[in-house]
């Protein structure tokens, strides 16, 4: 069994076993008839991954890396708010008329602000302090702007990420306000574990711990059934994770710089209904 595996099926039954419905209480999201979807959570859940020891990846049910990794760069390096950038369609449902998703994501970090050695957007002053200040504890990035909220499509679930280093070893810690565990929890895992190892390897370091922070970890009414059939999977082990080592500049990276060696999984369940 895989160690991402374990963590999310254990999460899942405890939020199934131990959780809080929200069932009283009037909700945003909706599903494609107009019905309230509702979900039963769990507040103040903490993963950690270490990724010197396997790649956090789930097995119970398929999961495609580069589509994944094609998302994360869209954000972290294009830092693209236009859907027509992103070679997947998962955001057409939240563009606007003008094909954006308004100030959200890629938009936040890809604003350039003053500092006293230059002008940098979030990005590139993350990746300057780990050339050249490793030592800082300052290398805090965040896509909830509390001005531009009110221009958003969708204020950002993965919304912060705090990375530290430990003497050749780049550690980050992952803030998530809200997660789909069905849907979310294992491509969000993935992606910023696949962002860890890039930043490293582009800084010369090792990438070691992925911890992940989830205030609401949910899972939503229509979605119960399908996650107690996972809960009856036989999980693979992990599969070997391979980034092209001949990249050294964190905006040469694609998706086809990453791959998986010997990844099994059990097929995706379609279709999964989409609260919106």
């Amino acid at each position: 069994m895989s160690y991402a595996d374990r963590l999310f099926l254990e999460t899942c039954r405890d939020i199934l076993d131990h959780g809080t419905w929200d069932t009283g209480l009037e909700v945003r999201p909706r599903w494609a008839d107009g019905t309230p979807a509702h979900t039963v959570k769990r507040f103040g859940v903490v993963h950690r991954y270490d990724l010197r020891e396997e790649f956090p990846i789930l097995t119970v049910r398929r999961q495609y890396l580069k589509t994944a990794v094609d998302e994360l760069l869209w954000i972290w390096q294009k830092k693209s708010n236009r859907v027509a950038d992103l070679r997947g369609r998962i955001w057409d449902a939240w563009a606007g008329e003008d094909g954006t998703i308004g100030k959200a994501y890629g938009y936040q970090l890809g604003v350039k602000h003053r500092y006293p050695d230059g002008e940098f957007d979030q990005v590139d002053r993350v990746l300057r302090d780990l050339k050249y200040n490793p030592a800082s504890r300052r290398m805090v990035t965040s896509l909830f702007n509390h001005h531009d909220l009110s221009e958003m499509a969708l204020a950002p679930c993965a919304w912060s990420v705090t990375f530290n280093v430990s003497g050749n070893t780049l550690n980050a810690v992952l803030n998530q306000r809200s997660q789909d565990m069905l849907t979310a929890n294992g491509w969000n895992v993935m992606q910023y574990a696949v962002l860890l190892h890039m930043f490293a390897q582009v800084s010369g370091l090792e990438a070691g711990e992925l911890v992940h922070v989830i205030a609401d970890a949910h899972i939503y009414d229509r979605h119960v059934p399908m996650v107690e059939a996972l809960l009856q999977r036989e999980p693979y082990p992990a599969p070997a994770f391979h980034l092209d080592p001949t990249v050294d500049d964190f905006y040469a990276f694609t998706p086809e710089s990453v791959s998986l060696e010997g990844y099994r999984a059990h097929p995706m369940e379609e279709p999964i209904p989409v609260a919106i």
